[in-house]
């Protein structure tokens, strides 16, 4: 009987217990409370995220960065592929106009017949100024034909193989060229030099030059064509102590940049040396 007292008892207090509870939070009571055991564990829960992020970028890095250092290898090779392809793509291009202005000179001057031919290596000693060119007897070059740019005179063959020729430029140190200039009847000898430095001689001194004056071949010598172009007259050098004057001329070919040339394969120069009479003593 007393244990059945005592069970009624505490069923009878829960009971209370348990509706003063409900009461008071029906009536708003435990509102601050809930909400400060609500931020508790929340702040509790972002702790324990943030250390477990943490924890697991850690265990990650090394494989991220391997990631990354990989990557940036395929990057820094497909940069280096656009950049090759650029200079590539440049080069066709300049390769291309150099084509276009060869073929207008052509056209401008149909009066003599054309081979085109790259230029593929250089004589490295600074004594002597040649190109070589990859168009040889093969394909028609002999000795002596001229050799052209569309902006005026190259040089000429000197040399020639089966498939390969050697062109003297007109900075040579021996090459020496009979020229005219274009205003006037003025004709003259043009000499090149080891520093590349075109010279005009033999120039009376009753005669009268002027700076930008435009040099062409005169045909004289039978070495080359007439008016193939040059350069100009850049500086005079006259003295009344000398029997002739001198100038100076600026090329019009750039001799730096050679790529592609015309050899002018109509044109035969004859050699007239032998009728030049000489001096016995």
């Amino acid at each position: 009987m007393k244990d059945l007292l005592s069970r009624s008892l505490q069923t009878a207090i829960i009971f209370l217990v348990v509706g003063g509870i409900i009461a008071l939070a029906l009536g708003g009571y435990f509102g601050s409370a809930s909400n400060w055991f609500s931020s508790m564990l929340v702040d509790t829960q972002t702790w324990f995220s943030t250390r477990f992020v943490a924890i697991q970028d850690f265990f990650a890095a090394p494989r991220d960065v391997n990631s990354l250092r990989q990557r940036n290898a395929e990057l820094e090779t497909e940069a280096a592929a656009l950049r090759a392809q650029v200079i590539e793509l440049s080069e066709r291009a300049s390769q291309v106009d150099t084509l276009a202005a060869l073929v207008n000179y052509s056209r401008v001057n149909p009066e003599s017949s054309y081979i085109a031919a790259d230029v593929i290596g250089r004589d490295p000693s600074p004594f002597l100024h040649y190109v070589i060119i990859n168009r040889g007897s093969n394909d028609g070059i002999l000795r002596g034909m001229p050799v052209v740019t569309d902006q005026g005179l190259v040089g000429r063959v000197d040399a020639v193989i089966a498939d390969a020729a050697r062109i003297q430029l007109i900075t040579d140190p021996s090459a020496v060229i009979n020229v005219h200039l274009q205003n006037s009847d003025i004709e003259a000898v043009l000499h090149g030099s080891i520093t590349s430095d075109l010279t005009l001689s033999l120039i009376p001194q009753d005669i009268t030059l002027v700076e930008g004056d435009l040099v062409l071949t005169s045909g004289l010598g039978g070495g080359f064509p007439t008016d193939l172009p040059i350069g100009q007259v850049t500086n005079i050098r006259k003295r009344e102590a000398d029997l002739f004057q001198q100038a100076s001329v600026q090329p019009v070919v750039d001799f730096s940049r050679l790529s592609i040339v015309l050899i002018i394969t109509n044109f035969r120069p004859v050699d007239i040396e032998p009728l030049i009479p000489t001096l016995t003593p």
